[in-house]
């Protein structure tokens, strides 16, 4: 059940961004005069699950119907001196057809939905894109194409859907600052009882219980942003707390490539491990623990923080132990039983307070921009690591496992939000890579175009979408191939 609703999440989230992208290329399109021939959700190979046009004034629905024939007839013949394959196209006349037949309603847009989920498409008339219509192309230019319009309203077509992308995330992050506010754990709340490093943290030179003050004499307020802080900005130093005197930590040079490389949580809170709330059948429960009880050893060895607790309980799977742990003033000693997955059923208390900045919704209009630029600009510099191959930032890509994974398993609507704005970044930064097949190699071409005054032919423009189209879906193959490797790790 828990895998499903991630999955539903998921699907959903990539339905909004999918259709809202489009429309961006839609609308641009329409506001130009060019004709968009076909909306869909999805891909549609072969056939789809539903489509809708209007002919002759009147809507007309399909559905599971296998794609309707083309436009053109394709005439093929061998050329006698090169030995190749060469093919002719004769356009249909469409007035020999009857007045109700769905070809007939050429200039109407044909809304579907496919039955491929892996995304979408807006094939606009006149354009070399994935449907790679070379019948179309073959035929005169017709002014209300795509390749007959000035170049600065194409590349207007073409960014489009990224503006749309964007204007999403701020429109999320306005409705989510407005209702909630900005909730966040303070770096100076954390330092009551300072940081749990694993041995990543260790061998950077952070220690258990140091408390951080600066990050190359920069205060971070939210501490989630630490990691991330360091990753980015590259500091050449840590100031901490540690044992009542500062200390500057410095970073080795190799720091930012073992965090990469590790994809850990190298520093987390350090927290007493204060009894929460029991999952059901918990064996701590059934010993008598209660709520609010404090956990603070396990047979003779002292686990006064919750990190302890979690690295000394896997020596005792299958077996029972003394938990020694303190109630009120009291302190007492209760044997339980350990799964055979190390746990007890015992639910941590979230003992820190949370701080929350609240804003009215104009105040959060200038704040939504703000966070959007903030996760853009982030994204952007993610990115720029992950191409470097000395980083081993590469190894961490993933698929449709790895972004499934972030959504919660029980839906929350401000999470499901919040996750959607940071995908629709994702999807507009990616989008925006000078790829062809992406928008960014379209805008590429474009820019090269208004430099230059010289259009590139339709022949390289189809060459470079097919290798564009080749690396892209060997780099989808490697990110969900490395999405299967981690299951079985």
């Amino acid at each position: 059940m828990t895998i499903l609703i991630k999955i539903i999440q998921l699907i959903l989230a990539l339905s909004i961004l999918v259709i809202i992208h489009e429309f961006g290329h839609f609308i641009a399109s329409r506001i130009f005069g060019v004709r968009v021939e076909k909306f869909y959700m999805f891909f549609d190979w072969k056939f789809s699950i539903f489509r809708a046009k209007k002919v002759n004034g009147r809507w007309r629905f399909k559905f599971f119907c296998k794609n309707e024939p083309e436009k053109y007839i394709t005439h093929e013949r061998i050329d006698p001196v090169t030995n190749k394959k060469e093919y002719t196209y004769e356009k249909i006349d469409l007035n020999t057809l009857p007045e109700d037949d769905w070809r007939r309603a050429e200039d109407a847009t044909e809304f579907g939905l496919g039955w491929v989920p892996l995304g979408g498409y807006c094939k606009i008339a006149g354009m070399i894109d994935e449907s790679m219509d070379q019948a179309q192309m073959a035929q005169e230019p017709q002014p209300w194409e795509f390749r007959t319009k000035p170049a600065w309203q194409r590349l207007i077509i073409m960014i489009g859907g990224v503006c749309m992308n964007v204007i999403l995330a701020i429109l999320i992050y306005i409705g989510l600052i407005a209702s909630y506010g900005e909730q966040y754990v303070s770096t100076a709340e954390v330092n009551k009882y300072g940081i749990a490093v694993d041995s990543l943290g260790y061998s950077i030179g952070l220690r258990d219980g140091d408390k951080i003050l600066s990050i190359d004499g920069q205060y971070v307020e939210d501490f989630s942003q630490i990691p991330m802080t360091i990753v980015l900005e590259k500091p050449q130093y840590i100031e901490v707390e540690r044992d009542g005197r500062n200390v500057q930590v410095e970073l080795p040079e190799d720091a930012i490539n073992k965090i990469l490389k590790a994809r850990s949580m190298f520093i987390n809170m350090r927290l007493p491990f204060v009894v929460g709330g029991f999952a059901n059948g918990s064996y701590a429960e059934k010993a008598g623990l209660l709520e609010n009880d404090r956990i603070i050893g396990i047979n003779e060895v002292e686990t006064p923080y919750f990190q302890d607790f979690k690295r000394e309980i896997v020596n005792y799977k299958g077996e029972d132990v003394d938990l020694r742990i303190v109630r009120v003033d009291d302190t007492l000693t209760v044997l339980t039983h350990v799964g055979g997955d190390a746990t007890i059923g015992v639910y941590a208390a979230q003992i820190l307070q949370i701080s929350t900045k609240e804003y009215t919704f104009w105040q959060a209009i200038p704040e939504g921009f703000r966070k959007t630029g903030k996760e853009l600009s982030d994204y952007w510099k993610q990115l720029k690591l992950i191409v470097k191959p000395s980083t081993g930032a590469y190894e961490s890509l993933g698929g449709f496992i790895t972004i499934g994974s972030i959504f919660p398993d029980h839906f929350i609507w401000e999470q499901f939000w919040r996750l959607t704005a940071f995908l629709s970044i994702i999807l507009a930064v990616m989008n925006i890579l000078p790829i062809p097949g992406l928008d960014g190699g379209h805008v590429l071409f474009l820019i090269w175009e208004v430099i230059t005054g010289r259009k590139p032919s339709d022949k390289f423009l189809e060459r470079a979408t097919t290798i564009g189209f080749i690396f892209l879906l060997l780099l989808l193959i490697y990110a969900n191939g490395n999405d299967i490797i981690r299951l079985f790790r």
